[in-house]
């Protein structure tokens, strides 16, 4: 079995460094975040492989890294499709109609929650409030939000992703 080995291009190397001099000696943990942001531009998503890398770049234990990727659900830990969809399952999402409207994205992209589609377009991961309350049901892809959505925008939104 051949190991892959992880390393930043040269110019995200340069930016990791950019970032990490923005903290005092001994605070490089303050540049974790951004970092693992950085890593997963690259790589698309955050391996065992890739948390590593980052902690021998912030000399920090692996577990510091660990704990920090696993907590936030903006970081991947397995491959991703190109888009991933990001849908709320709390409270104030779900009295809004939100179970229905997640049962039929699942059943537009044909997969559960977790999984990619099979031409690698579309990733559905179930998340914890998006902050959005007020315009639920909401999903979120990259940065930008979908809100008040029903089974009609949903079908709009995938119909112009795939495209």
């Amino acid at each position: 079995m051949t190991e892959t080995v992880v390393a930043f291009t040269p110019e995200r190397l340069e930016k990791a460094k950019e970032i990490i001099n923005r903290y005092p000696e001994g605070k490089q943990k303050s540049a974790l975040l951004p970092v693992l942001h950085l890593a997963q531009e690259q790589f698309g998503w955050v391996s065992s492989e890739t948390m590593d890398y980052v902690a021998d770049l912030l000399n920090l234990q692996p577990v510091e890294v660990y704990e920090v990727a696993t907590f936030y659900t903006m970081f991947h830990l397995e491959p991703v499709g190109k888009h991933v969809i990001e849908y709320c399952r709390t409270g104030p999402c779900c009295t809004m109609g939100g179970e229905e409207v997640f049962e039929h994205l699942r059943e537009r992209l044909g997969i559960k929650a977790g999984e990619t589609t099979a031409d690698g377009k579309f990733t559905v991961k179930e998340v914890e409030c998006l902050a959005a309350c007020g315009w639920g049901p909401c999903f979120q892809i990259r940065e930008k939000y979908y809100m008040h959505l029903t089974n009609e925008k949903v079908d709009e939104i995938i119909d112009e992703l795939s495209k």
